[in-house]
């Protein structure tokens, strides 16, 4: 009976261990006063509902940011959106002028760090009609920027939900992209992290992550994880 007992005591600390390993890790917010500023760039209906009504108020991956960040919203990534800045969300971004580019690239040489969510394949549902210009792009509007830091980034082979284990973090993505070139890559070319001049930049070849609807039905409440993980590290990096 005692080694019976011991067996089941076994069983269930085995069972509990494996559901906190796969339990998505939660996202501790910061006191007010310690929440630095976090610019956000995206076409994503993120900041405002896609019908940009008077009854819409953002979204769940928005108050998960401002849960650790002051967010500040930018149109485009122009002198004006980066002076001062340190910390750059651009997810799914529109289509950039060339000069604004060159000023991207200068801002992150010169220390600015950046998380790019630049999706090939974008999954994202939209009731508005193609060619809308609120509707955002079903591509990354890649006009060479990631080629100059020595990157490319591939559609994928397949569609639908996939999973990703980057950095220790269980990642739902849907048709995501794979990124390949100079930079250190992770989570099967999901992810790559790139050293430009003084700055560092993520790219991330996927942003229907940040759904709030979440791939497939599934919990988005691991992703959220992983994205605040990701801009930490960008944070505190060298």
């Amino acid at each position: 009976m005692a080694a019976l007992a011991l067996l089941v005591t076994a069983l269930i600390a085995a069972t509990v261990a494996f559901v906190s390993t796969d339990r998505p890790p939660s996202v501790s917010p910061r006191p007010v006063d310690q929440r630095p500023t976090l610019m956000l760039l995206t076409s994503l209906p993120i900041v405002f509902g896609e019908k940009f009504g008077l009854g819409e108020t953002g979204s769940e991956v928005l108050d998960q940011l401002e849960a650790r960040y002051r967010v500040k919203p930018i149109s485009v990534a122009d002198a004006a959106g980066l002076d001062g800045a340190k910390l750059l969300l651009a997810a799914h971004p529109n289509a950039q002028p060339a000069e604004n580019l060159v000023l991207l690239d200068k801002w992150v040489r010169r220390g600015g760090r950046l998380l790019l969510l630049a999706d090939p394949m974008l999954e994202w549902h939209s009731e508005r009609p193609l060619g809308d210009p609120l509707r955002p792009s079903p591509g990354f509007a890649d006009t060479g920027l990631l080629a100059h830091w020595g990157l490319r980034l591939d559609a994928p082979d397949t569609r639908g939900p996939a999973r990703r284990t980057v950095a220790g973090h269980r990642v739902l993505v849907a048709s995501p992209g794979r990124l390949v070139g100079r930079c250190p890559v992770d989570g099967d070319g999901l992810v790559a992290r790139c050293a430009i001049g003084k700055g560092r930049v993520t790219i991330v070849a996927d942003a229907d992550f940040l759904d709030d609807r979440g791939v497939e039905g599934a919990s988005s409440a691991g992703n959220f994880a992983w994205l605040a993980a990701e801009l930490a590290t960008l944070e505190a990096g060298p």
